[in-house]
C-alpha cells in the first residue's frame, strides 16, 4: 500500500497539469495580495477564486487521472492486493499531491499577507475542499467505466455544486418566503461542501450581514467552536462518504 501511494504521489507531482495549477495559484494569490489595498480584501478576492477554481481543478484531474490509471489499476487488482488498498491508496495520492500544489501556491501566501485566525481557517478549507472533491471525483469515476460520462457527470457535479445549487435554494426562498426558514437554511448548507465553506469563512472575517437576513442564524450557529468544528465534521462526512460509495462500486466493478 505504502508504495502505491508513493508511486502516485511521485507521478502526479511531476504532472505538468499539477505544476501548471500550482504556479497559476501561486500568480494568482501574489497579485491578489498586491493589488488590492489591504490584506483583508485580498483575502476575500482570493476566496472567490478558491471556492471556484479549486473544486474544478481537483474533480477533473482527478477523474481524469483515475480513468487515465485504468490499466495500473487493472494489474494491481491482479496482483494480491485488497482492492480496498488500491482505492485508498489512489485517494491517499490525489489528496496528498494536490493538498500540497494547493498549499505551495495558496497557503504560503496567505501565511506570508494574512497569516491570523481567518487565514489558516481559508488554508484549512481549502486543503478540506480538496480532499472532498477527489473524493467525490473518485465516486464519479467508479460510477461508469465510460470515460466521456464519467468526465460529464464530474463537470456536471461541479456545476451543480457551484452554481445549480444556489440557484434551487434562491427559488425554494421565494416560494416560502412567507414562512421561517432560517434553520432550514443551516441544513441546506450542509448539502453543499462549497456553500459550507463560504459561510464558515465569511462568518470568520466578520462580514455576515452580506449574507441577507440568515446571516445572524449562521453566526449565532457557526460562528463559536462548536460550530466550527460541526462545519468540519460536515466537510469531512462529504469526503468519507463519497469515498466509501466509491469503494463499494470499485468493488463491485469486474475489471
Amino acid at each position: 500500500m505504502n508504495k502505491i501511494l508513493k508511486y502516485v504521489i511521485v507521478d502526479i507531482v511531476r504532472n505538468k497539469i499539477v505544476l501548471i495549477y500550482t504556479f497559476l495559484l501561486l500568480l494568482i494569490s501574489l497579485s491578489v495580495f498586491n493589488l488590492e489595498s489591504s490584506a483583508t480584501k485580498g483575502l476575500l478576492s482570493l476566496l472567490n477564486i478558491i471556492l471556484i477554481l479549486i473544486p474544478l481543478i481537483c474533480i477533473i484531474f482527478s477523474t481524469i487521472y483515475i480513468y487515465n490509471s485504468a490499466e495500473f489499476i487493472e494489474l494491481l487488482v491482479s496482483q494480491p492486493l485488497k482492492r480496498k488498498s488500491i482505492w485508498i491508496s489512489l485517494f491517499g495520492g490525489l489528496t496528498s499531491s494536490l493538498c500540497l500544489a494547493f498549499f505551495v501556491g495558496a497557503g504560503i501566501p496567505i501565511l506570508i499577507y494574512h497569516a491570523d485566525l481567518t487565514g489558516i481557517m481559508m488554508i484549512a478549507t481549502g486543503l478540506s475542499l480538496t480532499i472532498v472533491f477527489v473524493s467525490i471525483a473518485m465516486l464519479a469515476a467508479g460510477m461508469t467505466r465510460d470515460k466521456a460520462k464519467g468526465i460529464g457527470l464530474s463537470i456536471f457535479l461541479w456545476l451543480f455544486f457551484s452554481l445549480i445549487f444556489d440557484a434551487l435554494v434562491l427559488f425554494f426562498l421565494f416560494q416560502f418566503q412567507d414562512y421561517p426558514l432560517e434553520r432550514v437554511m443551516v441544513f441546506l448548507s450542509f448539502l453543499n461542501p462549497i456553500d459550507l465553506s463560504r459561510i464558515q469563512i465569511l462568518l470568520q472575517m466578520d462580514i455576515s450581514a452580506l449574507m441577507g437576513y440568515t446571516g445572524a442564524i449562521f453566526r449565532e450557529f457557526f460562528g463559536n467552536g462548536f460550530g466550527i468544528m460541526f462545519s468540519f465534521v460536515g466537510l469531512l462526512l462529504w469526503a468519507v462518504i463519497s469515498l466509501l460509495f466509491s469503494l463499494r462500486r470499485f468493488n463491485k466493478q469486474d475489471l
